[in-house]
C-alpha cells in the first residue's frame, strides 16, 4: 500500500459537529474519502473526542451494537460501536458511566424521512481517560476552532466553501468556545 497517509483526526466541539451535515467526497474514485465540512470550515475525515460517557446501550438485534453518549462543554457527540468497531464496543461494554473517554472515529450523517441530518461518530479508537486529558482536548479544541475562526474571510477552499454553505456567523462559535472554556474555570 504504497503512497497510503491516513488521514489526521480534526478537533470539534460537539455543539458544531451536530450543526454540520455537508458531506463530499475529493474526486470521483469510489474509494474516495467522504468528509464532513464544519460551520467553521474543519474538514473532517475522522474526528478526534474528549468528554464524558454519560449514558450507552446494546441496541443491537442480532449481535452487539452499541450505542454512546459523549458530551463535552457544549454539547454531546453519538458514538455507535458494532462488529466493524470491535475494540471499541468492547470497551462500550465493559465501561462504567461516568466516564471519561477519547474517541478517534469517522463522522457518519444519516438524513431523516423529514429532511434533517444526524451526526455521528462511528469509533476507531476508544479509551477510558482522565479528566486532566478531557481538560487538555477542550483548550486544544478552543485553540483549533478560534484558529479556523480567524481564517474564515480566508482564500482556503474550505472557509469558503463553509461560509457560503452555512452562512457562519463567527460570533455564534465564538461564543460557544467561550462557554467552553467558561465551564472548565467552573469545574475548579
Amino acid at each position: 500500500m504504497a503512497g497510503y497517509t491516513r488521514e489526521v483526526s480534526r478537533r470539534v466541539f460537539a455543539q458544531e459537529f451536530r450543526e454540520s451535515n455537508l458531506t463530499f467526497k475529493d474526486g470521483d474514485d469510489q474509494y474516495a474519502p467522504q468528509y464532513l465540512l464544519t460551520p467553521t470550515g474543519a474538514k473532517i475525515n475522522r474526528v478526534f473526542i474528549v468528554g464524558t460517557l454519560i449514558e450507552k446501550e446494546d441496541i443491537g438485534t442480532d449481535s452487539e451494537y452499541w450505542r454512546g453518549r459523549v458530551t463535552d462543554p457544549t454539547g454531546s457527540f453519538l458514538i455507535y460501536a458494532g462488529q466493524y468497531q470491535p475494540e471499541a464496543a468492547q470497551v462500550l461494554a465493559e465501561c462504567e458511566t461516568p466516564a471519561f473517554v477519547a474517541v478517534v472515529g469517522k463522522p457518519s450523517t444519516y438524513t431523516t424521512g423529514e429532511g434533517d441530518v444526524l451526526t455521528s461518530v462511528r469509533p476507531e479508537s476508544l479509551y477510558v481517560v482522565d479528566g486532566e486529558t478531557r481538560d487538555m482536548w477542550v483548550v486544544e479544541t478552543a485553540r483549533c476552532t478560534l484558529d479556523r475562526l480567524r481564517s474564515i474571510d480566508g482564500t482556503s477552499a474550505n472557509s469558503q466553501k463553509a461560509k457560503e454553505y452555512y452562512n457562519t456567523d463567527v460570533h455564534h462559535y465564538s461564543s460557544m468556545v467561550s462557554q467552553a472554556l467558561r465551564s472548565l474555570k467552573e469545574s475548579y
